[in-house]
């Protein structure tokens, strides 16, 4: 895929900016008119979307559909239910001394958005953002992942098709295009990546002091106490980490479990993986393949050691879902963010154990737990991550009603639902004074000071 000669782009940051700046956005009716075209573009779109995903990543239509055009579509229906409300001046009270004044809270949108998007869900993590920007009134410039090229090829031609360029478009490229992107002047930064990343995102933004949410990611951890459901764990647990092959910013990423159970989870595991995927997984429709060969060899080094399963297939970048046994805590698969169906299996002697375990390490986007509800309770007030499941993984992505986002080295800001409309928004305090009354107290020489502070106690 080709590079966005650098002109174009500077000709879209120039265009996008002198559209906000007409006001044009701003319109209720038009956000809600907007929305109600990327909704119809997706419905149209949608069929090719599939194949461009099936293509790029192997990927069913199936879980295209339930991880991707679902998420964006839902989002978009509760942004147009709720939009007007969530838009709406807010009336504060007002302080005794500020009387007779009255204050509000206005929503503004914060201008021009660059929205820069991975490859593991091109199109829900690229559109998702984009509802929140529209339903806040910017205008959006897209930037997908050059390793799906063909997800992105789909995404352009659909926003090209349905948005005028001056209000969103997209630009296409490699890390060279995300430099020449990030040294521009934005309102926000919206970035879904690595940590890695992030930070260069970060840097450049503080540049100009552009405000940014990041999505990031980390070694999201899954606690299994020897007192866990562990059938319905290894289901849960299979199912979370074949998903999209693992390749998922909240796949569980490594398992610290009960050493008594250890060996008797992993057998039930690979039942698991073999009701869900078949006996021989590459042969099933429904398993994703890693995303390039360089991402095939990074995750087939970390297959080492006490290794169940294992089996990969360079041709066709497929892995077979593994379970490496108690790898060494500074070991490659132990230290660097997996993505892909390897699963690090370690066994600890008690709970305060694993619980250390988790905090000696940076903060993950995600956490989970299987066991008694009291117990995972008490881990999840011990601990710190983005989201967390007790007895479930991956399924707070879900429900739009609560925030996502991570903490600390996992990322920053959150969104969904409303969170995605107040991420691309600012609060704006507005105070309003009527001419007829002019108290005198706060004016020099505070000739009532001592009433003043008397009355305020």
């Amino acid at each position: 895929m080709e590079n966005t000669p650098n002109d174009r782009i500077r000709d879209l940051h120039r265009l996008q900016h002198d559209f906000f700046a007409s006001g044009a956005t701003r319109d209720l009716s038009f956000r809600k008119d907007m929305l109600r075209k990327l909704l119809s573009a997706i419905k149209k779109w949608e069929q090719p979307l599939y194949e461009a995903l099936r293509t790029d990543l192997h990927k069913s239509e199936q879980e295209a559909y339930l991880t991707e055009v679902s998420l964006v579509t839902g989002e978009i229906r509760g942004h147009l239910r709720h939009l007007s409300r969530w838009a709406r001046t807010e009336c504060r009270t007002t302080p005794m001394q500020m009387l007779p004044s009255r204050s509000r809270i206005v929503k503004e949108p914060l201008g021009s958005a660059l929205i820069i998007a991975p490859w593991n869900y091109p199109v829900q993590l690229l559109l998702n953002p984009l509802v929140g920007a529209i339903s806040a009134g910017c205008t959006a410039l897209l930037k997908p992942s050059p390793y799906v090229p063909n997800v992105s090829r789909v995404i352009a031609d659909m926003i090209g098709y349905t948005f005028d360029e001056r209000y969103i478009a997209v630009v296409q490229g490699n890390r060279e295009v995300n430099a020449q992107l990030l040294e521009k002047r934005w309102d926000i930064i919206f970035f879904t990546g690595s940590p890695a990343l992030g930070r260069t995102v970060m840097q450049a933004a503080s540049r100009y002091l552009t405000p940014v949410v990041l999505e990031l990611g980390g070694k999201s951890p899954c606690i299994i106490t020897a007192d866990a459901d562990f059938k319905l764990a290894a289901k849960r647990l299979a199912w979370g980490k074949a998903l999209n092959a693992g390749q998922t910013c909240i796949a569980p990423d490594y398992v610290l479990i009960d050493k008594k159970i250890r060996d008797t989870f992993v057998d039930e595991y690979f039942r698991q993986v073999h009701a869900l995927l078949g006996e021989d997984p590459q042969q099933t429709d429904h398993f994703v393949r890693m995303v390039s060969d360089k991402a095939f060899e990074r995750v087939k080094s970390y297959i080492q050691g006490d290794v169940r399963g294992g089996h990969t297939d360079a041709a066709s970048r497929y892995i077979e879902p593994t379970v490496i046994l108690d790898p060494a805590p500074d070991s490659p698969v132990m230290t660097t963010e997996i993505f892909g169906p390897v699963l690090p299996v370690c066994s600890y002697e008690s709970l305060d154990d694993a619980v250390a375990f988790v905090n000696g390490r940076e903060k993950p986007l995600a956490l989970y737990f299987f066991g008694k509800l009291q117990d995972g309770k008490e881990v999840v007030r011990r601990t710190s991550s983005g989201g967390a499941c007790i007895n479930d993984t991956i399924m707070h992505i879900v429900n739009e009603k609560v925030p996502f986002g991570g903490v600390g080295n996992s990322g920053m800001g959150h969104y969904h639902g409303k969170l995605s409309f107040d991420a691309f928004t600012h609060e704006r305090a507005l105070v309003i004074t009527p001419r007829h009354i002019d108290l005198p107290f706060r004016y020099m020489p505070y000739k009532l000071y001592k009433l003043f502070r008397l009355i305020l106690g």
